[in-house]
């Protein structure tokens, strides 16, 4: 999997937002094919899991009450060195900074809620996907 594939996460307020389906079109789009896809609601030790890496961090609680206000999209995306190659395509994590065109840009409100979370490294994209997804979930 180290590569080519990628873990990213609609957040709440894009989900409530109804921006599901524009953001899904962007990613495909982009050149990124979906082998994994699913609607899920986090339940706060879940989401305290998947951000464990931040427990030490100020903003950690406030991101897994963010996390658990409603529902997300889960996907693994594939393509060509995908965790770099998405990161670049969302834009920088603070929508105000994201390049014109990028997702967050477009559909990102803060700092917090900016529209989607990518995998950081190939490593972690490993580790979130398995999180998420069993290997015959993913296509």
């Amino acid at each position: 999997m180290t590569g080519n594939k990628t873990l990213a996460m609609i957040k709440p307020e894009a989900v409530a937002e109804g921006n599901i389906g524009a953001i899904l079109d962007m990613m495909s789009k982009g050149g990124f094919k979906i082998k994994a896809l699913k609607l899920l609601q986090l339940s706060e030790e879940r989401a305290k899991a998947f951000y464990a890496v931040h427990a030490e961090r100020p903003f950690y609680h406030d991101l897994v009450n963010y996390m658990i206000s409603g529902p997300i999209i889960a996907t693994v995306l594939e393509k060509d060195n995908a965790v770099q190659a998405f990161r670049d395509f969302i834009g920088a994590t603070n929508p105000a900074e994201a390049a014109e065109g990028t997702i967050r840009a477009i559909y990102g409100r803060s700092l917090e809620s900016n529209a989607v979370h990518g995998s950081d490294s190939d490593e972690n994209a490993v580790i979130e996907t398995e999180f998420h997804f069993s290997a015959d979930e993913i296509v």
